[in-house]
């Protein structure tokens, strides 16, 4: 639970060098924001500190001057690609940010559906914009890229995307996740502009890879299994190397695209003013880790928490074991296994011993709460309970629920609701303690313990429920599970 990252600290540099890129470039520069926007939890697990909003409080500083692109793949609309951390689909993010960006007083101007090639979920999606008066835009697949770049750059290739119209000196260009074509939007852009005579200008807000940091680091090796599904690799910057003789972090689709980059500029401005994929960034984060062991930890437990959720995915049948296997492969590169998690290890080992399902959790002081299935609770339920008496110095054999107020809830579960499980989910359960806080102080002192289960580690010896995953992730605690389905019968 130490504070690794200076918040503050990152929010001042970031402001201060985004302000400076845009005087390099005169009106206009088109700046793609990689990762979140907001709700960046990745980075607030990893750099522990690290605000999950600190990149929309830094933007809402030049809202001024400033307006949002927001571009979604037309593959990720087609296979309803979700979040995984909010647990719904790109186009629904897409609709969800943008009015979160409209309440904070920012400027949406547009959508983009990249990647397009007359995707009938895309038209639709295209539609269902268009009729709420939202701006859309088709960008097109090119073949050969982003190898071939004179057909890239030529009419036939940025010259079939659609012309984004936009009306300020900054305009941002965010995505829902990875691998949703921002950076070809923004050069796209830079095709069209200087056809019309602006010269604009390109730069990257990006966190991760950090590039000042060694390329093996514990969080650089987390971004990589944070994108074990889209096969994004760490890479030392050749072409940083060979202009500046000194090393930095970049990934692959940077280093790749470098060379459409350097002949889009050279078409532009004769010459590009970026020597290197890492000269395009503007990333600060690197200059404000004040606890480096604190954030390797993270790091570390980052990792495993990924390897827990690509385990999870293969036995649900909704991925391939190539995720898995790559995760491995970095848990190797680290030097960590899933023993190195203390609530894995807890959780393991009170199953075998008992021969049910259970949980554990790591609270802030360090101490490992437990929990098991019985008759009236799941673990994940049995083991908020736990945990909150905990915080609340209640005696862990206090009954913060009666029984007796728990057994109608079961009998409105099956006998009402055809459910065959009795057992009280995480939901439920706080509903009840909810109501048992009106009447009982050891219950009203529990329920107020919940703020400080944020940031907390929990792992279960079977696979959880999706509501109960839900309201750990609403709770703020990070949750894995064994890819081992619960087979004992509750009916």
């Amino acid at each position: 639970m130490r504070i690794g990252f200076d918040n503050e600290k990152y929010l001042r540099l970031q402001s201060e060098n985004i302000k400076e890129r845009i005087d390099q470039f005169g009106n206009k520069l088109y700046l793609e924001f990689g990762g979140k926007l907001f709700d960046d939890y990745h980075a607030s697990r990893v750099l522990p500190g690290f605000a999950p909003d600190a990149k929309l409080q830094m933007l809402m500083q030049l809202s001024d001057y400033a307006e949002i692109v927001i571009v979604i793949s037309a593959h990720d609309i087609e296979r309803n690609k979700v979040r995984g951390d909010l647990g719904i689909t790109y186009d629904v993010d897409v609709l969800r940010v943008r009015d979160e960006y409209l309440k904070k007083g920012l400027y949406v101007g547009s959508v983009v559906i990249t990647h397009y090639s007359g995707q009938n979920s895309a038209d639709q999606f295209k539609a269902k914009l268009e009729k709420q008066n939202i701006k859309v835009y088709l960008h097109y697949i090119i073949e050969g890229y982003p190898s071939n770049v004179p057909l890239i750059v030529s009419d036939q290739g940025y010259g079939k995307n659609e012309y984004i119209e936009t009306s300020r000196p900054l305009v941002v260009v965010t995505a829902p996740g990875a691998g949703s074509g921002k950076m070809a939007t923004c050069l796209s852009q830079l095709y069209h502009d200087n056809l019309r005579g602006i010269k604009a200008g390109y730069a990257k807000f990006e966190t991760f890879p950090i590039w000042n940091i060694p390329l093996k680091h514990p969080i650089n090796l987390a971004y990589e299994a944070a994108t074990a599904n889209i096969d994004d690799v760490n890479m030392i910057d050749p072409y940083h190397l060979e202009a500046y003789g000194e090393t930095a972090v970049n990934y692959n689709r940077d280093i790749e695209i470098f060379p459409v980059m350097n002949a889009i500029f050279e078409g532009i401005y004769g010459k590009n003013p970026y020597k290197s994929p890492t000269d395009m960034g503007v990333n600060m984060a690197g200059n404000c880790i004040i606890d480096d062991d604190a954030c390797c930890e993270a790091s570390h437990m980052e990792i495993i928490r990924r390897y827990y959720t690509a385990l999870n995915k293969v036995a649900k049948g909704d991925s391939a074991e190539n995720e898995v296997y790559k995760i491995e492969l970095i848990m190797n590169q680290a030097k960590i296994s899933s023993a190195d998690r203390k609530v894995t290890v807890a959780a393991k080992q009170r199953a075998e011993k008992l021969g049910v399902p259970t949980a554990a959790i790591e609270l802030p002081d360090g101490h490992i709460i437990t929990a098991k299935t019985t008759d009236f609770l799941g673990a994940s339920a049995a083991l908020l309970l736990n945990a909150l008496k905990y915080l609340a110095g209640v005696d862990h054999d206090t009954k913060l629920i009666k029984p007796e107020a728990i057994e109608p809830i079961q009998d409105l579960k099956v006998r009402y609701l055809g459910g065959k499980n009795p057992r009280l989910h995480t939901d439920e359960v706080l509903i009840a303690l909810t109501l048992a806080a009106c009447t009982d102080e050891n219950a009203k002192r529990s329920l107020e313990q919940l703020p400080n289960l944020k940031g907390c580690q929990a792992h279960t010896s079977v696979m959880i429920s999706e509501v109960d995953c839900k309201i750990y992730k609403k709770l703020g605690v990070d949750v894995t599970c064994e890819p081992v389905e619960n087979t004992r019968k509750s009916y």
